[in-house]
């Protein structure tokens, strides 16, 4: 699958603005567009979630990790794990996700 940027599909869930990119059978590519303010709450679903800060600052919290978050850090959780997120300065990250996120796609 192929999707041109003018193609992204754009979405909110809970409050934060997102981009879906790319979904493939098993995994899913998205663009978060955190502003201050946002917070993800603690949560888990049953996909692995990887991600790539491109800007801002973040805190996240899974398991024993609680870091704060800069360009150019990257995590990977667990599928079924409480996490959050807390945005510090505004910014963009990609995450992707396997398998697919359903409701990411309603």
């Amino acid at each position: 699958m192929i999707t041109k940027k003018e193609n992204a599909k754009s979405r909110q869930f809970k409050g934060v603005s997102f981009e879906v990119l790319a979904v493939g059978q098993k995994t899913m590519i998205s663009k978060m567009l955190y502003k201050v303010g946002d917070k993800v709450p603690l949560h888990s679903h049953p996909n692995e979630q990887s991600g790539y800060i491109i800007s801002g600052k973040y805190r996240i919290r899974y398991q024993n990790n609680d870091a704060v978050l800069i360009p150019g850090d990257s995590y990977s959780i667990p599928e079924n794990i409480e996490h959050s997120m807390e945005v510090i300065e505004a910014g963009e990250v990609i995450d992707t996700f396997s398998p697919p996120r359903q409701d990411y796609l309603l």
